[in-house]
């Protein structure tokens, strides 16, 4: 699709109030569209003031703007991302891919409401986010028509790169933070930062290049360690150093806290994306990771080997869906479900220490569905376990060892 098909019509953006915004804005308002701005707020920590991005698109022609209030919505979602430990290719906790999700749905919901049925993004034909976007919509609302400024090839023309819309928007008189000198580029939320593009796609580019906005590097944090005691029922954190806390309340505290000490700060990652193309990152998530390690260090306490085995599945499957953009298929459900089974006998208070990015287990108390004994587990002689028991277990085992010797499998 052209802009030009749209001419006299209303299309719903979505806009961060960036450089790519206001081009997108400008340059539809003046080929005759009219646009509605959609900005989320999304607990963004590199917005002091979310609501100066009205502002800046209605100046870019934008004919409404509509803030959507979901801090709460990501804090709930970015929540289950933690239980279902779903981490992609390493250690990137899908930060941008499921704040995709929540601010997809808010702003179909509100269209439907203004009844509006074309719905535009300005994000670019070589990354992921088209595609959630695309295949969000699509799920949600399958009626929409969707347009994408960078796959027209009109808007290609014109703005063949960041240089083109720097200019742009300097004779439209736009006020954008954007230069021709910015080295990388970053996208925001409460669950995360992502800084790629520019110098960053350089491998000689090192990580700590990227002027934090979360917190420090490891290497420039405290010297001294803290204690962090963090406390779940049914899966979610309720308290932390013995104060009660609201979900969001978590993530806020805890962001603050890890990102002093350094952790989860300037993660760097070179991901498959979805397109097929590899893309270089780097992260900052320094309360997820924190809630995170803590999740997965009670994780370790109450499953057993095989609940846990098939738990590694699905977080496996949950991370590639949300990072493809599945987040609301029914696999993706299906799978939550079942992680939904564990969050219920996830209780526990686990207590860490931080230091420099790192995070050391110190203790874990008050989780009535452990089945770690001390006792059992014990080298010394307490406990039922009766280490003569496992003579015949180990001659079970021996029979299908043996075979394999003797039937030429084995190479030594």
């Amino acid at each position: 699709m052209k802009a030009q098909d749209f001419q006299g019509q209303t299309i719903a953006f979505a806009g961060s109030g960036g450089l790519d915004s206001c081009t997108i804005t400008r340059w539809l308002t003046d080929m005759g569209v009219d646009v509605i701005c959609f900005t989320a707020d999304l607990g963004q920590p590199d917005e002091e003031d979310v609501s100066a991005i009205r502002d800046r698109m209605l100046t870019a022609g934008a004919k409404d703007f509509v803030l959507l209030p979901v801090r709460e919505a990501i804090a709930d979602i970015g929540l289950q991302v933690i239980q279902a430990q779903a981490c992609y290719e390493g250690r990137y906790w899908n930060t941008t891919g499921i704040a995709r999700c929540v601010l997809t749905k808010a702003m179909v919901e509100e269209m439907k409401q203004r009844g509006l049925t074309i719905f535009s993004h300005g994000a670019t034909g070589r990354g992921n986010d088209q595609v959630r976007f695309q295949l969000i919509t699509n799920m949600l609302a399958p009626e929409f028509e969707i347009y994408a400024p960078w796959r027209d090839e009109s808007f290609l023309a014109r703005f063949p790169g960041r240089s083109e819309m720097i200019d742009f928007c300097q004779e439209k008189g736009l006020s954008v933070t954007a230069t021709k000198d910015k080295p990388y580029s970053t996208d925001a939320n409460l669950l995360g930062l992502t800084h790629e593009s520019g110098l960053l796609e350089e491998l000689t580019t090192p990580a700590h290049f990227v002027k934090p906005v979360m917190g420090c590097f490891p290497t420039d944090a405290p010297d001294e360690s803290e204690q962090v005691s963090i406390r779940f029922e049914q899966g979610r954190p309720v308290a932390i150093n013995g104060q009660s806390v609201s979900t969001l309340e978590a993530l806020l505290q805890t962001n603050a806290i890890g990102g002093k000490h350094g952790v989860g700060i300037g993660t760097h990652l070179v991901e498959n994306r979805f397109v097929g193309i590899k893309s270089r990152g780097v992260y900052e998530s320094p309360g997820v990771e924190l809630l995170g390690t803590c999740y997965a260090l009670l994780l370790q306490l109450v499953l057993d080997r095989r609940a846990r085995e098939f738990y590694d599945q699905l977080s496996l499957l949950i991370a590639k869906q949300i990072y493809q953009g599945y987040w609301y298929d029914l696999a993706t459900q299906m799978a939550l479900k079942a992680i939904e089974r564990t969050t219920e006998i996830m209780s526990g208070t686990i207590t860490v220490s931080l230091y420099k990015g790192n995070i050391s287990f110190v203790s874990a108390t008050e989780m009535p569905h452990t089945i770690y004994s001390a006792e059992n587990a014990s080298m010394e002689g307490v406990g039922e376990y009766n280490h003569s028991d496992s003579e015949g277990l180990l001659r079970v085992f021996g029979v299908s060892a043996r075979v394999l010797a003797t039937s030429g499998q084995i190479n030594s």
